[in-house]
C-alpha cells in the first residue's frame, strides 16, 4: 500500500487548491474581466479555450519526459505517469477544440479554418496522440507495451515543441497570439484573469492525473492482494488492455 499512498498523500490538499483556484478564475472571468470591445461576451470562452490548449500541450511533453524516465529505469511508475499524462491531455485537447470552435464560429463565422496553421497543427498533435491508446492495446506483453509506448511518447513529445516553434514562425495566421516576448496584447485585468485561469486548469490537470494514478494503483494493489490470499488460479487473467497493469 506504500506505492499507492505516494499518490494519495497530498491529494486532498491538491483538490482543495484546485477547487479554490478554478472558482476564483470563474469569478474573475464573469465578474472582473471586462467585455471585449469587438467580440463581447463570447470572448470570455478564451479563458477556458487557451489554458486547455496550453496545458494539454505541456501534458504531452510531460508524457514524453515520463517515457524517458521509464526507458532509463524500467520502473512501471514512470509508464503509469506517462500514460495518465497523455490520457488527461487528450481529454483537455478535446475540450479545447470544442471551446475553440465555439469561439471561432462567433468571431470568424466559421467553426474551423483549414488555412489557419495554429488550428491545423494542434489537430495534428491531437490525432497523433490519439494513436497512443491503440498502440498500447495492440501489444499484449506488459513489458513490450510499456517500452514501445515510452518510445512513442518520447518521439511525439519532442514533436510538440518543434511543431509549436514552426507555427510561431509562420507569417500568415488568423488565430490571435496571446503570449509573446513583449508580454502579450492583453490589458492588465484580462491578463490577470488569464493567468489565474491557466493556473486553475494546470492544477485541475495535476489533480485529475493524481486521481487516475491512485485509482490504477489501487486496482493493481487489489489484484495483488487477492492473488496472495486466493492463489494465482483463483484470479482471472486481466487480458489485453491499454492501461498499465
Amino acid at each position: 500500500m506504500d506505492r499507492m499512498s505516494t499518490h494519495v498523500r497530498h491529494l486532498r490538499g491538491l483538490t482543495i487548491a484546485t477547487a479554490v483556484t478554478v472558482t476564483t478564475a470563474l469569478a474573475l472571468v464573469f465578474f472582473y474581466a471586462p467585455l471585449d470591445a469587438e467580440q463581447g461576451f463570447v470572448q470570455k470562452i478564451f479563458y477556458i479555450h487557451v489554458p486547455l490548449a496550453i496545458v494539454s500541450l505541456v501534458g504531452y511533453c510531460l508524457g514524453g519526459i515520463f517515457g524517458i524516465g521509464y526507458l532509463r529505469t524500467g520502473k512501471r511508475v514512470w509508464d503509469m505517469r506517462s500514460y495518465c499524462a497523455i490520457h488527461i491531455s487528450l481529454i483537455f485537447s478535446i475540450g479545447g477544440i470544442i471551446a475553440g470552435s465555439i469561439w471561432a464560429k462567433a468571431s470568424w463565422g466559421h467553426w474551423w479554418l483549414w488555412s489557419e496553421p495554429t488550428l491545423v497543427s494542434y489537430l495534428i498533435v491531437i490525432l497523433l496522440f490519439c494513436t497512443y491508446q491503440p498502440l498500447r492495446f495492440s501489444i499484449e506483453d506488459p513489458e513490450r507495451q510499456a517500452r514501445y509506448a515510452a518510445v512513442f511518447s518520447v518521439v511525439c513529445g519532442a514533436f510538440v515543441p518543434i511543431n509549436f516553434i514552426v507555427v510561431r514562425l509562420s507569417v500568415a495566421y488568423v488565430h490571435p497570439r496571446i503570449l509573446n516576448l513583449e508580454g502579450g496584447a492583453l490589458p492588465g485585468s484580462m491578463k490577470l484573469t488569464f493567468y489565474v485561469s491557466l493556473l486553475g486548469i494546470a492544477l485541475l490537470f495535476a489533480t485529475l492525473m493524481k486521481y487516475e494514478m491512485a485509482a490504477k494503483e489501487m486496482r493493481i494493489e487489489t489484484r495483488r492482494l487477492r492473488r496472495r490470499l486466493l492463489g494465482e488460479n483463483a484470479i482471472r487473467p486481466l487480458g489485453r488492455t491499454a492501461s498499465p497493469s
